[in-house]
């Protein structure tokens, strides 16, 4: 159970998206609406995982991230930015590809080891309410890589390669896939899980 704080926090969420979508070169244009997001449990209880999902300009984008109470002391670690939280203080939040709590959140979830944490809404020591986030997954399986050249965050430790596409109208493959759907939405696949050996045969 993932535990949200109500708060306000500078830069919201859906200003980290614009910022990051006005940089790429893929990221359409417009106003960006958010349609939810999936979370998972850090067992330590200590970082936030969490991936938004969002439309602008007809097309279906996910970001996602980590937030930490303080910075990483990890070179390739991606920070994107900061946000102050009215509960919480400085939250540092980075691509979730990059953090190793992240990573490993992504992969147990794909190995059917972590379910999606729904989310408990506490105002101060008060608990508030109980509720999803918008974004359901599940698991599939699908077929292996297929080279489909698209924006993706990735990351590979000892013998998987975690591939979280950026854009979500784009297939990226993998032996073990995390599908999402969201109110109104069709199933989409927003992450994949290869082995070492698959991904170089």
């Amino acid at each position: 159970m993932a535990i949200v704080h109500r708060a306000t926090v500078s830069p919201t969420k859906q200003e980290i998206v614009t910022s990051w979508l006005d940089a790429q070169s893929w990221g359409a244009e417009g106003r960006v609406e958010m349609l939810g997001s999936y979370r998972f449990d850090d067992p330590a209880g200590e970082v936030g995982v969490e991936s938004l999902v969002v439309r602008r300009g007809g097309t279906h984008f996910q970001l996602p991230l980590t937030y930490r109470g303080a910075p990483m002391d990890d070179a390739g670690a991606r920070l994107l930015t900061t946000m102050e939280h009215s509960a919480l203080g400085r939250r540092w939040i980075y691509l979730a590809t990059s953090d190793p709590v992240g990573f490993d959140c992504f992969v147990r979830a794909l190995l059917g080891q972590l379910e999606q944490a729904d989310m408990e809404v506490w105002e101060g020591a008060e608990f508030i309410a109980r509720r999803g986030t918008g974004v359901r997954v599940t698991i599939t399986s699908g077929p292996g890589l297929d080279g489909h050249d698209m924006p993706a965050a990735t990351a590979t430790v000892d013998t998987v390669r975690l591939t979280i596409p950026h854009v979500l109208d784009a297939n990226p493959g993998g032996e073990r896939q995390l599908a999402a759907q969201w109110d109104g939405g069709s199933p989409v696949v927003v992450a994949s899980l290869t082995s070492r050996a698959a991904a170089t045969t």
